[in-house]
């Protein structure tokens, strides 16, 4: 009998120690909580976050147009402990994910890092041009090429720095400023083609080493089914003014909504937010597009923590807002565009009409 007690105590001792020891294993998963904002119309150590020459630009002594960021922890070099993920998965302002979410497989740290400052440089020029738009302040964006796809029609015909003249004869617009709804550039290149079916000829006038090259291609079906070549375009800028925006080692470009905002509030005598308090996280298109992204939850409890009034979403991140621990503190707008945005704003200054909400 004492033999099968003593049996049993050194095996629940070893369950013990193998469940103690497991929750310090490294594990391959990422944690997101909420990290920190920046007012886009604010001052930082270095000055001001965003600063234009060559036009006249204007300091609003109130209300914020915040920007949002998730901080992460973990990844390939730095893993978490299996402890600190559950109690993670337990915390209503943090989030669980997997590490290939941040870190594909195959991609150095050093190629992510780079792909996500990448991004935040596009988002500013994007964001630049977005608002000129919305100003109506003219600028170019010439649509030259950066890459083909392999396997697409077009590669091995059309080069890197090529400059899309025209399409089936038709010269592709590169002034922008005149009208959000009409697309320039990059954009109406892919507007142009995608009017197109797929197994259509299709005509491409390029300058290569300034001399026009035509090229007839027939297009194939994109992922959608919609009419390709297989053509990466993107937007040599041409501005009137020059804008420097300081955020940092901050990458990515879920800020760009909130860069154009800030832009328009520098370029404009009177403030966009009449003294609200704004924050919000959404990509930006040349056009003004606002585009979805992730971290929502984290960035609502940020955006609360930090005293904003009202959080401006993309349509497409409305699923994520019931998720966030600030849900109900928050008045969360949902933003298609950017007038969209500029719109709201206008309705939180003057009071009058209904801000949209996500369903």
């Amino acid at each position: 009998m004492l033999r099968r007690v003593m049996t049993l105590v050194v095996a629940l001792a070893l369950l013990v120690g193998l469940g103690y020891g497991s929750l310090s294993l490294p594990v391959p998963y990422l944690v997101a909580a909420p990290g920190l904002t920046l007012n886009t119309i604010g001052e930082t150590e270095r000055g001001s976050v965003i600063e234009i020459d060559g036009a006249e630009s204007y300091e609003h002594d109130d209300g914020m147009l915040s920007m949002v960021t998730v901080q992460y922890a973990g990844g390939p070099q730095h893993r978490l402990d299996l402890l600190t993920v559950v109690t993670a998965w337990l915390s209503p302002t943090q989030a669980v994910l997997p590490e290939e979410l941040l870190f594909p497989a195959g991609r150095s740290l050093e190629e992510v890092s780079q792909r996500q400052t990448v991004q935040m440089n596009s988002s500013q020029t994007n964001a630049t041009a977005a608002a000129l738009t919305q100003l109506g302040m003219a600028y170019e964006a010439v649509p030259v090429v950066s890459g083909t796809v392999e396997g697409m029609p077009a590669h091995g015909v059309v080069e890197s720095g090529d400059v899309i003249v025209a399409v089936d004869g038709e010269s592709v617009p590169t002034q922008g400023g005149d009208d959000p709804e009409t697309p320039v550039g990059s954009a109406a290149v892919v507007e142009m083609v995608g009017a197109h079916e797929p197994g259509d000829t299709i005509g491409l006038t390029l300058e290569r080493d300034g001399e026009a090259v035509e090229e007839e291609i027939t297009a194939a079906a994109n992922d959608t089914g919609d009419a390709a070549v297989g053509v990466l375009v993107a937007d040599q800028m041409d501005f009137p003014v020059d804008v420097e925006i300081t955020v940092g080692d901050i990458g990515g470009p879920s800020a760009g909504m909130m860069f154009a905002l800030g832009i328009m509030d520098r370029l404009s005598e009177e403030g966009l937010t009449g003294g609200a308090d704004v924050a919000g996280s959404g990509t930006i298109t040349a056009d003004g597009r606002v585009g979805g992204i992730s971290g929502i939850p984290q960035k609502m409890v940020s955006a609360q923590r930090d005293g904003a009034e009202y959080f401006f979403v993309a349509a497409e991140s409305c699923s994520q807002v019931a998720d966030s621990a600030a849900y109900g503190e928050l008045e969360v707008v949902r933003v298609e565009t950017l007038t969209d945005a500029v719109e709201a704003l206008e309705t939180i200054r003057t009071g009058e009409g209904e801000l949209p909400r996500c369903e």
